[in-house]
């Protein structure tokens, strides 16, 4: 079992240890590039066309900094995310854990909706009942007897097709790329908001701690697989980059050519106009593959990472009993789907304002851990470079949650 794992850290065999890493890369990045990533990309690129690679470049340097913090101290203190704030901040785990929840669900929400979308592309069937059985085919991952093994072959599979997908499209698009680097360090036009966005989407929320979480129960923590465990987060963070700047490209190159994408209305689909305008009508279809691929793995990461931090409340739960709780999650969240009448779109504006409220929350709790509570860290010396541009990245991240509130009045208030 994986608990078990957990506990035998130190005693790992080389090629479980690999397949603990893989597992926790792999649900890290795909779970940052989901189907709200894909949408933003499309409309930010249409909006302000190359300089939208500065943004990009913008979020995976926040993406490295915290993420590095968040996977070193999960993987010194060999605890979740809620138990290191409990212990460094009594109470405040509680307070991250409801927050993380929260959001994961309305996040999920809005993967459901993408899976429907993506079906609806690819087979004509109708969103929602595409939603539906994409819900339906994460529950039974979580109920099956190896479910571990299941959820992490689904989402390197996904994973591949994703990415193999997505450079086909880049190509066919032949974007400009000497002006996309250009403007990628040199951008001839900075929006702090689409910045705010973009990491509120990509870094905030369950996808913080869903790599970290996932090398946890994998086992691969320790203070002897701190050095592996680096590795691995540096991987992870430049697979996300790569496919974020792979995606913005392919759209890039349909802007560039002076097609104007309607990104106007809340039933529009820039990211499906873009890919049909650079593949055909193959690449509609092609559309409806990434954005199913991208909404599976996301439903997967915010079921998983987001009951993960039920060991807040109940330590001792199994995982066997976690598994039970994601496919009562997924299932929620089904039905939320169903039955609400709020537009996913309105969803992921909330959920982006909520996650800009957690990521700041969570990385301050775990800057303080790492430099004030040497109980959890084993006397282990934390390197102050990451200390400090943990710092800095945190002060950005307090601004943006104060970006954030707005949206999150206005979906309360509707």
């Amino acid at each position: 079992m994986e608990q078990a794992a957990t506990i035998s850290a130190g005693v790992m065999s080389p090629s479980a240890r690999r397949k603990g890493f893989l597992a926790a890369i792999m649900i890290m990045a795909m779970s940052a590039v989901g189907p709200g990533f894909i949408t933003q990309t499309a409309t930010f690129t249409a909006k302000l066309g190359a300089a939208f690679a500065f943004a990009i470049l913008a979020s995976v340097i926040i993406d490295f900094v915290v993420q590095l913090n968040i996977w070193r101290v999960v993987t010194i203190t060999k605890m979740r995310a809620s138990e290191v704030a409990n212990e460094a901040i009594p109470g405040s785990g509680y307070l991250l854990a409801v927050l993380v929840m929260v959001g994961g669900l309305f996040f999920n929400i809005g993967n459901i909706a993408g899976a429907g979308l993506g079906l609806n592309a690819l087979m004509n069937v109708d969103p929602k009942i595409g939603g539906a059985l994409a819900a339906l085919v994460a529950i039974g991952i979580f109920l099956s007897k190896r479910a571990g093994i299941a959820m992490d072959r689904v989402v390197l599979a996904a994973g591949i097709v994703k990415l193999v997908l997505v450079v086909y499209a880049c190509i066919a698009a032949a974007p400009p790329v000497g002006q996309a680097f250009h403007e990628t360090f040199a951008p001839s036009k900075i929006s702090f908001a689409t910045i705010t966005t973009i990491v509120g989407g990509t870094v905030g929320g369950y996808i913080t701690y869903a790599g970290a979480h996932r090398l946890l129960d994998k086992g691969a923590v320790g203070i002897e697989n701190l050095p592996a465990a680096n590795r691995a987060a540096l991987t992870g963070i430049l697979v996300t980059g790569v496919m974020r700047y792979i995606l913005f490209l392919g759209i890039l190159g349909v802007v560039a050519t002076g097609t104007v994408l309607d990104i106007s209305g809340k039933t529009a689909n820039p990211a499906g106009q873009a890919f049909l305008a650079s593949c055909g009508a193959i690449g509609y279809r092609i559309f409806g593959a990434v954005f199913l691929a991208s909404a599976m793995t996301s439903i997967i990461g915010a079921g998983y990472t987001s009951v993960s931090f039920l060991s807040a409340f109940k330590k001792d739960i199994t995982e066997r009993g976690r598994n039970i709780a994601t496919v009562v999650f997924i299932g929620f969240s089904l039905i939320c789907f169903i039955l609400l009448k709020t537009t996913p779109a309105a969803m992921l504006v909330f959920v982006g304002g909520l996650n800009g409220l957690v990521l700041p929350i969570g990385l301050s709790i775990f800057l303080y851990a790492a430099y004030a509570c040497k109980h959890l860290m084993g006397g282990y010396r934390y390197p102050r470079w990451l200390l400090v541009a943990g710092v800095l990245v945190c002060l950005v991240t307090w601004y943006m949650a104060y970006k954030s509130i707005g949206p999150i009045f206005a979906f309360l208030s509707m």
